[in-house]
Order: C-alpha cells, then sequence, then structure tokens
C-alpha cells in the first residue's frame, strides 16, 4: 500500500485562472519551479528545474481543461519516482475549490513528510500569488 498527500482548500479566482497557474510554465515559475516547461495534454513530458541537482520530468497522466491535470513522475529521485501528483478542479461560486493529491509513496519517511510539508507551503504560495498577485522568490520557496 501507498502513501499519499492530500491538500484541499478554495482560490478566490476563476477556474481558468487557477488551471492556467497549475499547468502553464510562465505561471508555474511564479510559485513553485525555477524553470519549468511543458504542454497541458495528454502523454506530453513536463521539466521541472528546482536546480542543476534537481533536474525533474513529469508526464501528463491525465487533463481536462478547466477541470484537472495529474502528472506521473518519470525523472527524479528515489522516493518520487514511484509518484503521481494532480489537481482535481472544482468551480465554486467564489472561486475555484481544489482537490490536490500525491500518492503513490513508497515510504512514510522523513521525505514523504518534508514533501507533505512543503506541498502544503507552496499550495498557499499558489493561492496568494492567484488572489494577491505575490511571487515569492525561488530561493525563499519551500
Amino acid at each position: 500500500m501507498g502513501y499519499s498527500i492530500h491538500h484541499n482548500f478554495l482560490i478566490l479566482k476563476d477556474i481558468e485562472s487557477v488551471y492556467n497557474a497549475i499547468s502553464q510554465p510562465e505561471h508555474l515559475v511564479n510559485w513553485w519551479p525555477l524553470k519549468c516547461s511543458g504542454i497541458p495534454e495528454k502523454g506530453e513530458t513536463y521539466n521541472y528545474n528546482f536546480t542543476d541537482k534537481y533536474n525533474w520530468f513529469a508526464e501528463v497522466s491525465s487533463c481536462k481543461k478547466n477541470d484537472h491535470i495529474h502528472f506521473k513522475m518519470t525523472e527524479s529521485d528515489e522516493d518520487w519516482n514511484p509518484t503521481t501528483f494532480g489537481y482535481n478542479l472544482e468551480e465554486k461560486e467564489n472561486g475555484t475549490y481544489i482537490r490536490f493529491f500525491h500518492e503513490d509513496w513508497s515510504e512514510c519517511n522523513d521525505h514523504f513528510k518534508h514533501s507533505s510539508f512543503c506541498w502544503a507551503l507552496l499550495l498557499k504560495g499558489l493561492k496568494d500569488y492567484l488572489e494577491k498577485g505575490v511571487v515569492v522568490p525561488f530561493e525563499n520557496r519551500a
């Protein structure tokens, strides 16, 4: 049995803005990686570059515009390689509800626990980016 990280929260922004922020490299670099490339289409590869040492890749395993996008890690570190993460979006009257998951961790080790904490901080950064226009400098992100 694998271990999973889940974070559910509301962003006070329309669903298209949220979808773009989680799927378009020019937005992703404002709250997560240092550099990013990729196209939000099933089977496409995203490159998440955090540093030369942490230059990771994931394949889009499922996506539907303004609904969800899921990624299967293909090249990262030993703990992340078997994992899948993604965002399921639901339009609400006052914004967009996100159901985030990061599944298939093989162990509930320190890296899993640290990643859960980092995701919470990064997703707060996503919320602040969309709601307030705040871009946290890369070196100050989780």
